[in-house]
């Protein structure tokens, strides 16, 4: 029989007259793995953050094992043995695993034996198949060995429920691997796991138990041997999910993009880029896989002109583009959708008139004399937002009011509306709900038919799967490796994402 571990009953939360959880409940079993799944807004990690005593709910309780708890702290929350690992993981990047492990904790002697402490944290992080070295200092560490640190932290203060904003965000394919066995086996040993995620092939992988919330509430609560994967993308929407477009193959032979040993140094000055070179033909979607950090954030700056190139070559449409002005790149065809679509793709307090115009607003259909022909810009506004089917509250509207999926819209309808030779997508369904990505990815192969050469980065493969006709894979700033969909397994586009594996060049 199942032991019930913790019951939210009837939480409500509003944020300034917003209901984000309405009269939501949850509960979840003793060693199970429960995943909690919902569209963006949905209340997901609000519900998360009242268990984790983040917030306050306005009405409703929490009891965990049958007792009724009130939280004033997240350091209550572990008190009763409930932890939660978030998305921006909370480490000290000069300090060691063990350092960061034991950091916080009142019973640690004032003088420490550190020897002792390293061997306890590696003995503990190996039960729990979390191997970790312990003398590392964190800055050393890749994504999922940061991860795991977290996990350790919240394991080590003896947590039995265990809460992961999407885990597998940053994390390549073996790296998917092993911490689903991690959690597998703290299962086992009786913890219960909480998983937030919008990736249903993994839900269907990992999870015992699902909890579907759509709008702020609670609406459904199955098996996961009861249900399949469409049924469960239907629920969470609360609609059938179109397919999208068949993508069929229009790439020619010619190059819109070049880029040939490009060189290039990093924020902090050290060399990001070391001599990478990939092309990008007219027609094709060129996806770019990798772990974040290596190189991707750089590659698209090179691209726009924002970042200078210490060594090689760019051509645009056969033209050396190198070390070019972003104005030049724009007026060569190049569009840009860059991964920060709220700090630098749209201008928040801008309305949805300005966002449009910001690249074309000297056009003599936009503006004469230096003064804006407002009637013809409100026009085409309002048949951009209702071509891409923006959600807003008007073109005069800031679009800090907008969803974020109707913000990327927005950006996209901007990006596209000159019909560019090349488009630079970087991450662009990151943190969009399933109806959201499904309209980009629709714009994307849309933009692919007609002719555009479309450089793809992503962080999820199955989406380059999906959409891209060929992939690099890029690590430490070089291209590992490009192959074709359907020609290579995930495993082996994984290992190249580490580093490893053969360069198979199409």
């Amino acid at each position: 029989m199942n032991e019930l571990i913790l019951e939210m009953r009837g939480i409500t939360k509003s944020f300034f007259g917003v209901l984000a959880n309405d009269n939501v409940n949850l509960m979840v079993n003793r060693g199970e793995i429960h995943a909690l799944l919902g569209e963006n807004g949905a209340g997901k990690t609000t519900l998360m953050n009242i268990l984790t005593g983040l917030y306050k709910p306005d009405s409703g309780e929490i009891v965990i094992s049958g007792k009724k708890v009130t939280f004033a702290s997240p350091r209550d929350a572990i008190k009763s043995g409930i932890g939660m690992v978030h998305q921006n993981f909370r480490l000290v990047d000069s300090l060691t695993v063990s350092e960061n492990v034991i950091l916080g904790l009142n019973d640690i002697h004032r003088f420490l034996n550190i020897q002792e402490i390293h061997e306890a944290i590696g003995n503990f992080s190996k039960k729990y198949g979390l191997n970790i070295d312990p003398k590392a200092e964190i800055w050393q560490l890749s994504v999922g060995e940061r991860q795991r640190v977290e996990i350790l932290k919240m394991l080590y203060r003896k947590v039995g429920l265990l809460i992961l904003d999407e885990p597998t965000a940053v994390l390549t394919p073996q790296e998917v691997v092993d911490l689903f066995s991690s959690l597998r086996n703290m299962a086992q040993e009786g913890k219960t796991v909480i998983i937030i995620t919008h990736k249903l092939n993994e839900v269907m992988e990992i999870a015992d138990r699902i909890t579907v919330l759509r709008g702020g509430k609670s609406v459904a609560t199955m098996l996961k041997k009861d249900i399949t994967r469409q049924e469960l993308a239907r629920i969470m929407v609360g609609r059938e999910i179109p397919k999208v477009l068949s993508r069929r193959c229009v790439m020619s032979e010619e190059n819109v993009l070049e880029l040939t040993g490009i060189k290039a140094l990093n924020d902090r000055g050290m060399e990001a880029l070391s001599g990478l070179s990939v092309c990008v033909r007219k027609g094709e979607i060129l996806g770019i896989a990798g772990v974040a950090g290596n190189g991707q954030k750089e590659l698209v700056e090179v691209i726009a002109g924002l970042r200078p190139t210490l060594a090689g070559s760019m051509k645009i449409n056969g033209k050396n583009l190198t070390n070019c002005k972003p104005g030049d790149i724009i007026n060569a065809g190049v569009a840009i959708v860059p991964e920060d679509r709220v700090g630098m793709g749209l201008a928040q307090n801008f309305n949805v008139i300005e966002n449009l115009i910001v690249k074309t607003y000297r056009d003599s259909e936009n503006s004469r004399r230096g003064f804006l022909n407002w009637k013809h810009l409100r026009k085409n506004a309002e048949k951009i937002v209702k071509d891409f089917d923006i959600k807003t509250a008007g073109v005069f509207s800031p679009v800090k009011l907008m969803s974020g999926g109707n913000q990327q819209k927005l950006l996209f309808a901007r990006e596209t509306s000159k019909k560019p030779s090349l488009l630079v997508a970087a991450y662009p369904c990151r943190g969009l709900d399933l109806g959201a990505t499904h309209a980009v990815h629709q714009i994307l192969l849309s933009q692919k038919e007609q002719g555009t050469g479309i450089l793809l980065i992503s962080e999820d493969l199955d989406e380059l799967l999906n959409l891209a006709d060929r992939i690099a894979v890029i690590y430490e700033g070089k291209i590992t490796g490009i192959v074709v969909p359907g020609k290579a397994s995930i495993e082996q586009i994984g290992l190249m994402m580490c580093g490893g594996g053969k360069e198979c060049i199409s």
